[in-house]
């Protein structure tokens, strides 16, 4: 199985849909409750809810999943109730549609559990109506909907936000120690489509880390992302430098880092790291160790690019 522990954890939905053929003589004995084995759809509907809930046993790769809600329905199949779904002459013939929907606040998403309630479902409706009809036919499975997660990455940003990263550290500075926190974080940035235009490398010195901070700022550099001296070393004095020149405090970045960081490793609670802005530019730092860079980025990318919306005006 994949391994999802640096995803992070979100509302995730998911909507299905999918037809079981049927007779219209079918469709009466549905109608006048006469089907030889009793209500279709209370049994098609707990059938389909124990279809979600057994998914990860059907499907060796699917983890498991809280569902947290799911709600299914059941319609005859009708142009006016379900035009755009299908193709025009699925209209020709008679049938029962399958919906499912289903929310879950966790790592992955719940698309799986929602296409196997409908799967189930359909089966379920097959077996009960095989005594009465010998021409059904199960078909137009599909997902109409998912959100969360990745999905969700597009309402973030339209255009790629404008980045540095400065890496304050004294070894790196004099050449003793290659930098690898920095790059770390240039690639992550990158890989959600944000374009690193600066990359810089100071000592832990509050003046240099200011003044070079101040540059960008001046530039209009949308997000400055800073690696290092967010501990509790006499020389870890990158929090104390950007607190200094910070005009607005967001604290809930810095929380959500130490939070995702905490469920890893106990280590996290040293972090010192703040998150501010100063006009329309967001200061984030991080930790100078590449696992906690590369964890505290998890815990806040892509929603973090959102600030610049906010800080220009506009709404949450």
């Amino acid at each position: 199985m994949r391994d999802i522990t640096h995803k992070q954890v979100t509302l995730r939905t998911a909507r299905a849909i999918g037809v079981v053929f049927c007779s219209q003589a079918a469709i009466t004995l549905i109608r006048e409750n006469a089907l030889p084995k009793g209500n279709l759809f209370d049994v098609a509907r707990a059938a389909g809810f124990i279809g979600a809930k057994a998914t990860p046993q059907l499907l060796p790769h699917c983890h498991p999943v809280a569902i947290d809600g799911m709600e299914m329905q059941f319609d005859f199949l009708q142009n006016d109730l379900h035009e755009g779904w299908f193709f025009p002459e699925i209209f020709r013939r008679t049938g029962i549609v399958i919906m499912a929907e289903a929310k879950s606040i966790g790592r992955t998403g719940i698309e799986m559990e929602v296409l196997t309630a409908v799967s189930v479902a359909a089966l379920e409706i097959y077996d009960m109506l095989k005594p009465v009809d010998k021409g059904l036919e199960i078909g137009n499975i599909r997902l109409l909907e998912k959100r969360g997660g990745k999905s969700d990455r597009d309402k973030i940003f339209v255009t790629p936000p404008v980045c540095a990263v400065l890496v304050c550290s004294d070894s790196t500075a004099s050449g003793k120690r290659e930098d690898k926190s920095g790059k770390l974080v240039k690639e992550m940035l990158e890989a959600v489509d944000a374009r690193v235009k600066y990359y810089q490398v100071v000592p832990d010195e509050e003046e240099d880390i200011r003044r070079q901070i101040q540059e960008w700022v001046s530039r209009d550099v949308q997000f400055i992302f800073t690696t290092g001296g967010t501990g509790l070393g006499p020389r870890d004095r990158t929090v104390d430098a950007i607190k200094g020149i910070l005009e607005r405090d967001a604290e809930g970045i810095a929380e959500a880092m130490r939070v995702y960081g905490q469920m890893r490793t106990p280590m996290a609670m040293m972090s010192r790291g703040v998150a501010g802005s100063i006009g329309h530019t967001l200061i984030v730092t991080l930790p100078g160790s590449s696992d906690g860079a590369r964890e505290s980025l998890e815990a806040i990318l892509p929603a973090v690019f959102h600030a610049r919306e906010m800080m220009k005006g506009g709404g949450h």
